[in-house]
């Protein structure tokens, strides 16, 4: 086969993944090999492949496809996540520009318009993932909308219910104005804003006396249904048991007292809105106050805001203030930094709101998953720094609000049949729940139509929590060959930012479900950032595009600039010129192998000895980098197990064996040493694969021909085997000797083509294993052990031993002579105007103290400078 000139990644990538795939080299199925299983973090059904995904992807695939050379069955488990609250959002942007409003619709209505987006778009990052290598077992690809998993998520969370673990509960919650769902703790991110500290006068009742209250929402004054102030503040002693009248409302209400309020903040007086904070609604609770919710869904205000119905709360706090400025309410206002909770998938700010929401009692459930990662090490994360942040979480873990107001998603499978907020049902299907209504009810009339099934769908994050569970149909059939062969899986790959969303959870209900940990290993990435180490987004255009990046640079070459500065837990600091590193590290290898297959072999002739120790100190060399890969990969320290793997590659095969071996110009090579560097390439192939799969697959069938079975993808990882370190520590001892050589030859000009001779006194008792490579890789056409220096040659030094390389017929002496000469003349004048300032006495006196270090400085490397210039003169005469 005639081999391309240059590596074309466009030409490779389609045919070896075609190939891969119609083979079904990623498809896994149970047999009596050792299982290695990966589930993917299901990327979003709404998305398109980034950086992130790119990273975390590909670590992934290393993992997986080194699995597979180490003869496990490897299985990498593909899908998606229906993402409730992005997904809907798209589909109601999508009806809106078709004149449709969502609230016209019914849920099945909407469910189809959703279905319809889901097949139209949700398999773009899917297909995306390919482009970059990844061998996903794709006959597995589940998506948590599927019918299986859905039934899983239902079946859940009525075994749950029956617990007593899932109870419904009238609470604050955290409302996303915009999605208009209620939002987890975890979904709301607190930013920190620059606000305002308003303080209001309200007028107390039957009196002239007023009393100051500060406040950062102005707006909610119509939501105020008491003033609280603390018992012990004796400035506010005599309005005990007194009444306030809010402003513009004009409703009176009380004065209380609680320990709560804090004296040093704002006025000491604290207005109370049950309705809209969390703590205010526990002060109304225990002070059985009144609680007025002054909102709509989407953050209007209702008829509780008279003249203000019907307009957004941040449009209202501008015209509230004004209002309250021109009756003299509001008295001053101060600037006021303090945090906002905003919504995490659509940036709104959110709103605490009372709310009948469905939770999940989590403190019991997290024991079995804190011990797992604290005590007993059954689940570790990689870095191990990241277990602080999990036991924060999981040792201050409140329960879980599981419903969203959303029709995209698994409805919560209660039934209602009365009026009554307890009088429901919870069954995994309406048969089911129809008889347990009749008992419920003790009404045997009831019938399905009698039947009103919750609205809310469930949180996205309690389907995926059951991902390595239900991938494997773990929840519906416990006993599964499947559930039994793949599960718990050994890697997870993901990101720190969902740590407690996701993985906590994930191992919350392996415990729950299965009795056992849903994965070994946690591998959390770094997120990747630009070179000023901004996070990427699309709002601030400093993301590239994935997929122009692998059509530049090769998926390879982006797989490599990936992973080079990608430790793990630390943020990757991402640049091009990294995927274009590894555009080159492609070429390299490429090169490296058109240069051996180029070479014209010769049967009759003898392998040099040259050769036969080059290819034997390289076979220990690639034992000893195989062991530091492992050692690497036992430690999820995936960037250290590439660079070694480079260095190996770049600089001891092709730097120095490929150097060492190659015939002279014209030449032919002999039969044993090609062959020999025809397995190191081979064995090198195994263990860049993974990293590299495309280009090592290319190569692995050009070397010979191969059939299906004798594929790359599903070769042999190279065998440990004993490593001669002494012949190492040989080699790099020769190879200082052949850089000195070299540097020689460049300083000197002596052209390569000349041969020199080569003198060495041997105080280090070094071996002379490599003298026939130092021969050949220095040109030498003498090489001899002496006792004593050699006059009038150049010299260099490794450790003690000296090195002499004999002038006559190397270089010119006259002109060395001359250029030297004409150096120490320049030197010594540098040196006198030095030395002129030195000794002015007010250059020395007025100077900065720098400048003067700096002159004497300059004065010290001038005076050693003609020293060395002056014996290398002394050694040319």
């Amino acid at each position: 086969m005639e081999i391309p000139s240059k590596y074309s990644a466009q030409a490779v990538e389609g045919k070896w993944y075609n190939y891969w795939m119609s083979h079904n080299y990623f498809h896994s199925t149970p047999d009596k090999r050792e299982p290695y299983t990966i589930v993917i973090p299901p990327p979003n059904v709404t998305g398109i492949l980034h950086m992130g995904h790119m990273l975390n992807n590909t670590i992934q695939d290393v993992l997986i496809r080194r699995a597979r050379l180490q003869g496990k069955n490897a299985c990498w488990v593909p899908g998606t996540d229906h993402a409730s609250i992005a997904t809907e959002a798209k589909v109601v942007a999508k009806l809106k520009a078709l004149g449709i409003d969502k609230n016209d619709l019914s849920r099945e209505e909407f469910l189809k318009h959703a279905w319809e987006w889901t097949e139209e778009y949700g398999g773009v990052i899917l297909e995306q993932l390919k482009k970059l290598g990844c061998s996903c077992d794709w006959d597995r690809t589940k998506f948590t909308m599927d019918e299986d998993m859905s039934e899983a998520v239902i079946k859940v969370f009525v075994d749950l219910h029956n617990k007593g673990l899932i109870y419904r509960g009238y609470r604050m919650v955290n409302w996303d104005p915009e999605a208009k769902t209620t939002l987890s703790d975890e979904e709301v991110i607190h930013v920190e804003k620059q606000g305002l500290l308003y303080y209001l006068e309200y007028k107390i009742e039957g009196s002239d006396e007023k009393l100051t209250i500060a406040t950062t929402r102005p707006e909610t004054i119509f939501g105020d249904t008491a003033i609280c102030i603390n018992p012990t503040d004796e400035r506010f002693t005599h309005l005990k048991g007194e009444k306030v009248i809010v402003p513009i409302c004009g409703r009176v209400i009380p004065i209380i007292e609680d320990e709560y309020v804090d004296i040093e903040f704002g006025t000491g007086c604290l207005k109370v809105t049950p309705a809209h904070d969390e703590n205010d609604k526990v002060l109304g609770d225990k002070h059985k106050l009144e609680v007025i919710d002054i909102f709509n869904d989407d953050a209007t205000l209702n008829s509780f805001g008279m003249h203000f119905e019907g307009q957004d709360r941040f449009v209202v706090r501008k015209a509230v203030t004004k209002e309250l400025e021109a009756s003299g309410v509001l008295i001053k206002t101060e600037n006021h930094v303090n945090k906002v909770g905003t919504s995490e998938r659509t940036k709104a700010i959110i709103e605490p709101r009372l709310s009948d929401q469905w939770f999940l009692k989590m403190e019991d459930l997290a024991k079995p998953a804190i011990d797992a990662v604290l005590k007993n090490g059954e689940v570790k994360l990689f870095p191990k720094k990241f277990e602080n942040t999990y036991r924060h979480w999981m040792e201050n873990i409140r329960d879980w609000n599981i419903s969203r107001q959303l029709l995209w998603g698994q409805q919560i499978p209660a039934y209602f049949y009365g009026d009554g907020k307890e009088d429901y049902v919870v069954a995994e299907n309406i048969e089911e729940a129809v008889k347990l209504a009749r008992v419920a009810s003790k009404s045997r009339e009831l019938t399905a139509d009698s039947l009103r099934q919750d609205t809310d769908a469930l949180d996205t994050w309690f389907s995926s929590w059951l991902w390595p569970i239900s991938v494997f149909d773990g929840i519906r059939n416990p006993e599964n060959e499947e559930i039994k062969y793949y599960y718990p899986t050994n890697d997870l790959v993901t990101g720190p930012d969902i740590l407690f969303f996701w993985v906590a959870r994930m191992i919350v209900a392996g415990y729950e479900y299965r009795d056992e940990r849903p994965f070994e290993n946690v591998y959390l990435t770094g997120l990747v950032r630009d070179k000023q180490r901004r996070k990427m987004s699309k709002s601030l255009g400093n993301s590239p595009d994935a997929l122009k990046l692998i059509e530049e640079y090769g998926a390879d070459g982006v797989r490599v600039g990936l992973l080079l500065s990608s430790a793990a837990g630390n943020d990757l600091m991402f640049d091009e010129d990294l995927c274009q590193q590894g555009k080159q590290f492609a070429n390299k290898i490429w090169n490296a192998f058109r240069l051996v297959q180029g070479w014209e072999v010769d049967e009759t002739i003898s392998q040099p000895n040259s050769s036969a120790i080059a290819i034997e100190w390289f076979e220990s060399k690639f034992q000893q980098t195989l062991a530091e890969i492992e050692d690497h990969f036992s430690k999820y320290r995936l960037s250290d197990a590439l660079m070694a793997t480079y260095k190996l590659i770049w600089d001891d095969f092709a730097s120095w064996l490929l150097e060492i071996i190659k015939p002279s110009y014209q030449q032919p090579i002999d039969s044993k040493t090609l062959e020999s560097v025809n397995l190191i390439f081979e064995d090198i192939l195994k263990i860049l694969h993974p990293f590299m799969p495309f280009l090592t697959e290319e190569i692995w069938h050009y070397l010979k021909e191969r059939s299906p079975e004798e594929a790359l993808i599903i070769a042999e990882w190279p065998k440990a085997k004993p490593i001669n370190e002494a012949l190492i520590l040989e080699f790099d001892f020769a190879s200082d000797v052949i850089s000195g050589i070299r540097n020689i030859r460049k300083q000197k000009n002596i052209a390569f083509k000349d041969a020199i001779g080569f003198s060495a006194v041997n105080n280090e008792n070094v071996a002379s294993t490599f003298d026939e490579v130092i021969s050949k890789l220095g040109h030498l056409d003498s090489f001899e052990y002496v006792t004593e220096a050699v006059e009038g040659a150049l010299t260099y030094r490794v450790k003690s031993n000296e090195y002499f390389i004999p002038m006559e017929g190397s270089i010119d002496v006259e002109a060395e002579i001359k250029k030297l000469t004409d150096e120490l003349n320049y030197t010594e004048g540098f040196l006198k105007s030095v030395q002129k300032k030195l000794s002015n006495e007010r250059f020395v006196a007025g100077a900065p103290e720098q400048v003067v270090t700096s002159e004497k400085k300059k004065e010290a490397d001038a005076l050693a400078m003609i020293e060395t210039i002056k014996s290398s003169l002394a050694s040319l005469k």
